[in-house]
Formats: C-alpha cells, structure tokens, sequence
C-alpha cells in the first residue's frame, strides 16, 4: 500500500462505513493514524452527511433499534449501549454521529453508535428554589458548538407549586406565567454545567398540559448554530406560538422569525423539526392538513420556503403528528414519520405516500436520523473501538456457525428424502 498515494487511499476511505475502518486500523501503523487523525474525521462525516451515505434510522420505543437508510428493511436492536440494563433508555437528539441518552435525570450519557465510545455525563442535581416548588417536566436539547468545537446539553427544569395550581394549562390564572425555571448547559468537554442566569419572560409560558409530553416535543431541535423548542400558543391569552432558541455558542436565547403561515380557514398548531440540517416547521391544520416550511438561510425570515403539504391520504385518518427526516437520494420524495407510528415515503409532486415496511422492530416508535461517525468522545485510547471490533467478530463467527448448522441439516433432509 505504500506504493498507492496518500491521496487515493484518503479517497477510497472516505466511502466506508465506519464498521469497515475500524478493522482497516490494524493494516498498519500509517492507515491507522490516518483513520485516527482529526482531519480525516472530519472529511469523512462530510463525505457521509453530503452523500447521503452511512445514515441509519434510529427507531425508539421501551428498546432502541437501528434500520439501514439505503434498504429500511430489518431492525437491528441496540444492545451494545451504556444505558442498555437500564432498560427505558430515551435519544434526546443525535448530532456528528453521537446520540445523547437518557434514563433519568441522573443518568445521563454521550454514545457514539458506530464506535460504541461513551460518556456518562456529570450530572448536577436538579433542586426547586423554594420549598413550596417540586420539580415538573425537564426540557432537554443535543447540539454542537463548532465555535468551541464541543457538544452540548441544555437542560431547562420546571418547578411547580406543589398545589398543583399556576402553571401549564391554557385558563389558569397566569397562562403558565406560575412556572420558574433553572436552565443549566453541559459540556462534554469539561464535564460541568453552568447555570443559565439571564431567561426571558417566553420561558414562562412554555409549559402546556401535555404539549411537550406527547411526541417527544420537548426535546430541542438543533439546527444551525442552535437548539429549538415550540412555545405553544395561548387562544385565551392572545399569545401565538414562538420558537424559541438557544444559542450554544454563546448561550443566549432569543426569538426566531417565523413563516407567514396560511389561514385556510382553520386553527392550526406548529411543530419544529430539522431536514437535512435545515430548521423546518411543519403547520398542522386540525389534524387534515400540514404544510411544511424550511429556512433555507438560518435567522432570515424572508428565506422561509413552504416545501410541500401532506393531506388525503387515505389510510392515515388524521396527522396528530408528523415530521420530515431526510429526502429520498433522487430528492424526488421524502421520508415522514407520523403520529409516532410509522414511517412514510411521499412524493410530493405526485401527492403518492407509500409505508415502509421494518422487519424485526417495535410496531410503533418514534425516530430520529443518525449519521455513522467517527467522531471522538474521549481523548484516551480505543477500547470502545476496540471492544466493537471483538464483538462485530463474534456476530460473524455466530452467524458463520449458524449458516455451517442449517446447511447440515438441510443436507441430512435431502438425504432421507
């Protein structure tokens, strides 16, 4: 190999799945520095995210499971991950190949699915600031800081008056305004926290009874330089929804300005979501209709694009969800999860949506893109890497083993026949 220039092997590398290099580390000494070196790193998840290559679908219910992208065939259950015993395990978000985990607000972690590195986080125990107030639901978000070149979480607890009275539902006494909040960032790559002091008056409405429980809306959207959460709207208030961001390079909050949606006559709700690295929001009007919308140039309003709109398909009775995650490779369709029960392929020029059919996975979940990576977690040696290498072998010596066995018996069938 040392006769081939560097060059061509840096661009045949770029095209495998991480599965494939971390065997190749073994050649030698320079294709294994090659591999480890930041630069190729980062060349070969650009080559991935711009490709449409290595990208799986993580599919989560009780248990999580993964689906190739390119075939959307047979699920493959994660069991390799640090949070597994615990059974339950949630996906906040997935940015640059690395999932964030949770099974509790004490148990936390950063996994890298492909190299199966992990990190459980330090965690800063979440306390009300008056002993009238108990902890209410806890807001989360996963992103990355290309400034700082560090992945972060933001954590945003409610407190609720024990009562019960004062916040969340759309007629009490303040519209939520009874809320306060503690919102603290984690970084990964100084494992703190650091308490946010400065919050704006919107986040005391962001609570809404069983708005953010259901379809895992509270779970931050990161696309941009940002995270993203929907403040829902108040009729009784006057109050519109607001998409509310957060910075990570700075660790600001701030408004983001939305589309001038369609009336149609009827009352709508939005969602966020991100396509292909771009904020979307998706307009749902009564659950017949959703209009879909990208901002093709971050912060620009005038750069909102309605793309496509979803409605009269005749198996679905009613979109109380639904959500863009990626488009087909010919660009000619896209891929939607909806109401956290299946995933769809629709053409939206010719209005056709066909489901996908997963073998092996939950029969409902919800789900989130994921990019194979070999991104760093840990600055210390490769024992998870290695550890996947010594596990990937064992799956093909059981599989080499079980195809030896059917083959026998198959054999030994013929035979009495």
């Amino acid at each position: 190999m040392s006769k081939i220039p560097h060059e061509i092997i840096t661009d045949i590398f770029q095209q495998l799945p991480v599965k494939s290099l971390l065997r190749f580390r073994s050649l030698s000494k320079p294709i294994c520095s090659l591999i480890d070196g930041p630069d190729f790193i980062k060349l070969h998840l650009y080559h991935s995210i711009t490709a449409k290559s290595n990208h799986s679908v993580i599919l989560k219910e009780w248990d999580l499971f993964t689906v190739d992208f390119d075939t959307l065939s047979d699920a493959v259950e994660v069991k390799h991950h640090p949070l597994y015993a615990a059974g339950g395990t949630e996906v906040i978000g997935s940015v640059n190949g690395l999932v964030f985990l949770r099974h509790s607000e004490r148990n936390l972690a950063v996994y890298n699915l492909s190299t199966r590195e992990w990190k459980k986080c330090f965690v800063v125990e979440i306390k009300p600031p008056r002993r009238d107030l108990i902890t209410g639901y806890v807001y989360y978000g996963f992103g990355y800081d290309y400034v700082g070149d560090d992945y972060k979480v933001v954590r945003m607890a409610q407190f609720v008056r024990e009562d019960g009275g004062g916040c969340g539902g759309d007629g009490d006494g303040g519209g939520g305004l009874g809320c306060e909040y503690e919102v603290r960032v984690y970084s990964l790559k100084n494992d703190k926290w650091k308490k946010i002091e400065d919050l704006p008056i919107c986040l005391k409405l962001l609570s809404k009874q069983f708005f953010h429980v259901l379809h895992r809306r509270g779970y931050g959207v990161f696309a941009g330089h940002a995270l993203h959460w929907i403040v829902p709207q108040r009729r009784q208030l006057g109050i519109r929804d607001c998409v509310l961001g957060f910075d990570i390079r700075n660790d600001k909050f701030f408004e983001l300005p939305q589309p001038n949606y369609e009336s149609k006559g009827m009352s709508f709700q939005v969602d966020i979501g991100v396509l292909e690295g771009n904020l979307c929001v998706m307009c749902n009007y009564e659950h017949v209709c959703v209009d879909v919308w990208v901002m093709r140039e971050y912060g620009m309003k005038e750069s909102w694009c309605k793309m496509f709109s979803v409605q009269g398909i005749k198996w679905i009775g009613a979109f109380m969800f639904l959500r863009p995650l990626i488009y087909s490779k010919d660009g000619g369709k896209v891929l939607l999860e909806v109401n956290d029960e299946k995933l769809v392929w629709y053409d939206w020029k010719n209005k056709h949506a066909k489901v996908v059919k997963i073998r092996g996975g939950p029969n409902s979940y919800g789900s989130e893109m994921y990019v194979e990576s070999l991104v760093r977690i840990n600055d210390g040696d490769r024992n998870g890497w290695k550890k996947q290498q010594e596990i990937d072998e064992e799956e093909e010596k059981r599989k080499a083993d079980r195809k030896k066995r059917d083959d026998f018996l198959s054999v030994g069938f013929k035979l009495k026949l």
